[in-house]
C-alpha cells in the first residue's frame, strides 16, 4: 500500500498517533514536499501509485481524477469541506472520498467567538497603538446582550450558539437543514436568511460552499444588514464578495470583519486590509493541536478502514456517485 498524505500539519508532525497509524499500515507514506495545499501541476505527479490519499486543501479537479492512477481508492479529506474535490468525478472512477465531521468544531467555534470579540473592542487595533507608543482613547461595542445570526447550523454553528449564549446573546439561526430540537432546547430561533441578515447585530458564518452559498454575502444582502454589523467568517472564503464587502466597510456600512477564510488563499495585499477593523488570520480556525489530532485520526482511520475491505465507513460523501 502506498499512501500519499498531504496536509502540512502532518508532514511537520511525525509523533502524531495518525501518522504513525498510517505508516504502520502503509508499505511508503509520501508528505506533501511543498508546504502549501497543492494545485493540479503539483498533485498530479504524487499520486503516482498512490491507494490512499489523505488531503488537505488541495485543488482535486476533475482533470486531478481523470489522471489519477487506477490503484487509487480514497480521497480522505483532513477536514469536514470537500468543496475543491470533484466529487461526482471521484465517483465515476469508483473513488470513495471521504471527510471528518465535527472533529474542529470547537476549536473553529472557539476561533469564531475570539474574532468576534476582538473586532468589537478592537483588540488587534490597540495593541498595535500601545506597542508604537500611543495611547488613544477609542470606544468599541459589547457583545453582551446583542443579537448574534448564525448562517448555518451544523456542528460548529451549534458550538458557536452555545458559546455566544455565555453572553446572554438573542440567537437567530438560520440552516436548510434546521435541527429544530437542538434550537428548541437552546432558546435559538429559527429565521429565514433575510431576517437572520436584516436583525442581528453579528453574523457568524458557518456555511459550505455551494452553487446557493457562493458569494451569499452581496452588495444586496450587506445593504439589508443594521448599520454597524460585524462579519466573522471561519467557514469559506467564497460566502462572501470580497467587493462588496469593501464597499461595505468603506461607507461604514459593515462595522468590522474578523475573516479567517479568504476567496483566494492566501490572500496576499487584499484591498479589505486598508481597514483598521478588519482582522485576518491565515486559515487558523481548525489549528489547535486538539482539533489536528482528532482530524488526523479520523482521516487516517477512514482510509485505513476502506483499503482493508470494510464497507462501514459513516463518513463518506460521494457514495451517490459510485457506480456499482
Amino acid at each position: 500500500m502506498k499512501i500519499l498524505v498531504t496536509p502540512t500539519s502532518l508532514g511537520n508532525n511525525k509523533n502524531s498517533e495518525a501518522v504513525r497509524l498510517i505508516e504502520d499500515f502503509a508499505d511508503e507514506v509520501v508528505f506533501n514536499p511543498y508546504g502549501h495545499p497543492l494545485t493540479e501541476e503539483e498533485l498530479i505527479p504524487l499520486l503516482d501509485g498512490v491507494d490512499g490519499y489523505i488531503a488537505g486543501l488541495d485543488y482535486i479537479t476533475e482533470n486531478v481524477i481523470k489522471k489519477a492512477p487506477d490503484s487509487l481508492k480514497v480521497i480522505s479529506r483532513y477536514g469536514v469541506g470537500f468543496e475543491r474535490v470533484d466529487i461526482r468525478a471521484a465517483g465515476e472512477r469508483g473513488i470513495l472520498v471521504t471527510n471528518t465531521p465535527g472533529a474542529n468544531s470547537e476549536s473553529v467555534a472557539d476561533m469564531a467567538i475570539g474574532l468576534m470579540i476582538a473586532v468589537a473592542r478592537k483588540i488587534t487595533f490597540l495593541d498595535s497603538q500601545v506597542k508604537t507608543e500611543k495611547w488613544p482613547r477609542t470606544s468599541g461595542k459589547e457583545i453582551f446582550k446583542k443579537t448574534m445570526g448564525i448562517l448555518g447550523l451544523g456542528a460548529i454553528g451549534k458550538a458557536v450558539a452555545l458559546r455566544a449564549r455565555g453572553f446572554s446573546m438573542n440567537i437567530l439561526a438560520y440552516d436548510p437543514y434546521f435541527d429544530e430540537n437542538f434550537a428548541n432546547e437552546h432558546n435559538i430561533r429559527k429565521c429565514t436568511l433575510q431576517e437572520v441578515i436584516s436583525q442581528s447585530d453579528f453574523i457568524s458564518l458557518h456555511l459550505p460552499i455551494t452553487e446557493n452559498t457562493l458569494n451569499i454575502i452581496n452588495e444586496n444582502a450587506i445593504s439589508r444588514m443594521k448599520d454597524g454589523v460585524i462579519i466573522i467568517n471561519t467557514s469559506r472564503g467564497g460566502l462572501i464578495n470580497e467587493q462588496a464587502a469593501y464597499d461595505g466597510l468603506k461607507s461604514g456600512k459593515i462595522g468590522g470583519m474578523g475573516l479567517d477564510a479568504f476567496d483566494k488563499e492566501p490572500p496576499g495585499i487584499s484591498p479589505l486590509f486598508e481597514f483598521n477593523n478588519v482582522i485576518a488570520t491565515p486559515h487558523a480556525g481548525a489549528h489547535t493541536g486538539e482539533a489536528v489530532e482528532k482530524m488526523a485520526l479520523m482521516s487516517a482511520q477512514n482510509v485505513i478502514d476502506i483499503l482493508s475491505g470494510k464497507d462501514d465507513c459513516r463518513f463518506i460523501v460521494n457514495g451517490c456517485y459510485i457506480q456499482k
